[in-house]
């Protein structure tokens, strides 16, 4: 059941445990496959992950397939399936955001690569893992982002689809480990609504041109 998806998350685990972004068995993942859910389980070291170990969960949570349980966290992440339509959705304890979310109250916007997280990255009050509460604090920081800081925890972000879910986590982390760098040197400078605007309408007239010059090809 839903192999094509267990080899995903196994393979997505792995490769986030090797760039440090998930530790021993802290981290979670999944994606969505019409009415069921790959997931990661409870206790699977993610650096080691196989494919059969992978839980597979309807909507409402009642495991379908899988040695293991699923994840602590499913909560969550079946929030941000009904609240916002993910088709994936990533949970890291990645350092250098981790480390902010115990300082910060949101992770501004110091570079316009962040702006494909929907703007600056709030920090929700910290919860205990695994509770309905930090479930619907989470939620709460996700409304109009795809990523969200978890105090004194870690990451949460989501995507269309795991490739983009993993790539928002990987784009956190290395947007938290830029303003760390900057701020050991003085205060790191953000853009502006006018500089974030100018951003956006940049890439939108750059897609345009792209299809156009497709469109000639």
């Amino acid at each position: 059941m839903l192999e094509r998806e267990r080899e995903r998350i196994a393979a997505a685990a792995r490769r986030l445990a090797e760039e440090g972004l998930v530790m021993g068995t802290a981290g979670n993942l999944s994606e969505r496959a019409g009415e069921l859910i790959a997931v990661t389980p409870t206790g699977g070291v993610l650096a080691e992950l196989s494919p059969s170990e992978v839980a597979v969960v309807d909507l409402d949570g009642r495991q379908r397939d899988g040695q293991l349980a699923a994840t602590s966290e499913l909560g969550l992440h079946l929030g941000v399936y009904e609240r916002y339509g993910a088709g994936a959705v990533v949970h890291t304890h990645a350092p250098f955001a981790t480390a902010l979310a115990c300082v910060l109250d949101e992770l501004p916007i110091i570079h316009y690569h962040l702006l494909a997280l929907g703007g600056p990255v709030r920090v929700v009050p910290y919860a205990t893992f695994g509770t309905p509460a930090l479930a619907e604090l989470a939620l709460h920081g996700l409304e109009d982002r795809r990523a969200v800081l978890l105090a004194n925890h870690g990451t949460i972000t989501y995507g269309k689809d795991l490739e983009q879910a993993v790539e928002h986590s990987r784009l956190l982390e290395w947007g938290a480990a830029l303003y760390c760098r900057a701020a050991a040197m003085g205060k790191p400078r953000e853009l502006d609504e006018e500089q974030c605007a100018a951003v956006i309408e940049r890439q939108r007239d750059y897609g345009q041109t792209r299809a156009s010059a497709g469109d000639r090809a």
